[in-house]
């Protein structure tokens, strides 16, 4: 995997990115001047990031996997130590399905339905391999969604869901949050 420079990612217009930015450059960035990084986050080949109004934040310490898109006229935001599997889906916009109004981009807004809504992924979170995640939705602090899922409404923190439409399986250990600080206290000791 090739790696995007600084001086391509301050030419390609990133509204901002932090230290120890890896990109591909297999991957496609649309509107980047809405689009924030922060420090040592990583998107692997073939992952889309489109950016609507809303923008797209990318917190610290994130890591987006092959074939990820998070697309959508909403904002979607990514919290520290967040994690992205393969395949994953994040959506900030939705068309109208019913059949009350027309669909696509390339028919006239006045002609859709389209629906917009923040999406917000919180700290320590982890999304598996194939997931969708649809607008409007937050994962609390530390929700584990299962591979496969469909999330369609919030999931509150430390739960593992699972499932189409995901359900609360079990709790997830916060072990993590310990480790975060020793974590934290030997990086500011290097």
């Amino acid at each position: 995997m090739a790696w995007l420079s600084n001086e391509q990612l301050t030419a390609m217009g990133f509204a901002s990115f932090g230290k120890n930015v890896m990109l591909s450059d297999k991957a496609s960035y649309y509107n980047c001047k809405n689009i924030h990084l922060g420090s040592n986050v990583r998107i692997d080949d073939f992952c889309v990031l489109s950016a609507g109004v809303g923008g797209i934040a990318l917190g610290n310490y994130i890591h987006i996997a092959v074939f990820s898109s998070l697309i959508g006229a909403g904002n979607i935001t990514l919290a520290d130590f967040s994690n992205i599997s393969s395949r994953v889906s994040i959506y900030s916009s939705n068309d109208d399905y019913s059949g009350a109004a027309m669909t696509n981009p390339m028919v006239p807004e006045n002609f859709t339905n389209v629906h917009h809504a923040d999406v917000k992924i919180s700290r320590h979170v982890i999304i598996g391999a194939g997931s969708i995640i649809l607008p409007g939705v937050t994962l609390e602090e530390g929700v584990a969604v299962g591979a496969l899922s469909l999330v369609k409404k919030d999931c509150h923190a430390f739960g593992v869901y699972m499932g189409t439409p995901v359900k609360r399986i079990a709790e997830r250990k916060r072990d993590l949050l310990a480790l975060e600080q020793q974590f934290i206290n030997a990086s500011e000791h290097e």
